[in-house]
């Protein structure tokens, strides 16, 4: 069940580059990002308002930086420069770059189970990304390996404070914090290129409105919310399960919504790094119930 539960907000996250590209294609990242963060911060602030102490106020500042603003903007950026499936895909990756992440800095050494599987997915994106197999943004290629950036150090920091702030203060206030600076950002770049917010704002059509509506109600209040009370209730292997919704969903919907199309080869590519990034807490699952098994005789 609690599996289920988590691949609900994966799903979300996993459409947010086929919805974005089909019902906002030429809004500005950085709107879209202001857009994104500050209504789903006010929103959660109104059901469960919460104020943080003074001493909290440095580390959601940079959570909101970090997490929200720099994140959601290059989230924004995949989604108009790369196709859905890869940008679901290439994330399923950040496990690997967090591995990496953690032997460099805390040198935390990974098992051989995670340095095999890290290199398979390594090799199975070498192949998938392959320049002379498929043409991608190289844009969209940069933003996602910072995006993958902002999700290590940003859950290092988090987990880092160890419970010492409740959730929904830090789920609020990072949304709150990133949505206000994306918006002072914005307006600064609307002042200097005006055109393309002009453009956007003065031809809002209801699929518009539409997409608007999933991104900040479906992908962030809700999707965000059960994701930070899931994972007070559930064990990171769950989680992790639940996780394999969101590039297949990214998939999917890229086929539905933008009829992206991708040869058997490349799709099996895409499988292949779905389950290498699953196979270590596959067998760590499975290790663990063969030693709680009780011995029988």
């Amino acid at each position: 069940m609690n599996v289920l539960l988590a691949m609900i907000p994966a799903f979300f996250w996993g459409t947010t580059y086929a919805v974005t590209q089909f019902s906002l294609p030429d809004w500005p990242p950085l709107l879209l990002g202001a857009i994104r963060a500050l209504p789903a911060g006010l929103i959660l602030l109104a059901i469960k308002p919460s104020l943080p102490q003074r001493q909290d106020w440095s580390i959601l500042l940079k959570l909101g930086v970090i997490n929200i603003a720099l994140f959601f903007s290059l989230i924004f950026v995949m989604a108009l420069t790369l196709p859905s499936a890869i940008s679901g895909v290439g994330m399923v990756s950040v496990p690997v770059f967090a591995m990496l992440f953690h032997w460099v800095v805390n040198k935390q050494r990974p098992s051989k189970i995670q340095a095999l599987f890290g290199s398979i997915l390594i090799g199975l994106a070498w192949l998938l990304f392959d320049p002379n197999a498929i043409s991608l943004n190289p844009i969209g290629l940069v933003a996602m390996l910072a995006a993958i950036g902002c999700i290590i150090v940003g859950s290092t920091i988090t987990k880092a404070l160890g419970g010492r702030i409740h959730w929904w203060t830090i789920l609020t206030w990072q949304l709150l914090l990133g949505g206000v600076i994306l918006s002072l950002i914005t307006a600064v770049h609307a002042f200097m290129a005006p055109h393309s917010y002009a453009l956007a704002l003065s031809q809002l059509t209801s699929n518009n409105v539409l997409g608007l509506l999933w991104i900040v109600l479906l992908n962030t209040v809700l999707g965000y919310s059960m994701y930070v009370w899931l994972l007070q209730r559930m064990s990171v292997v769950d989680f992790t399960f639940g996780g394999i919704a969101n590039p297949i969903a990214g998939i999917v919907a890229g086929m539905f919504l933008l009829g992206e199309r991708f040869s058997p080869y490349q799709y099996l590519l895409m499988l292949g790094m779905i389950a290498a990034s699953l196979m270590p807490q596959i067998i760590y699952l499975v290790r663990s119930r063969l030693k709680a098994k009780p011995v029988k005789g």
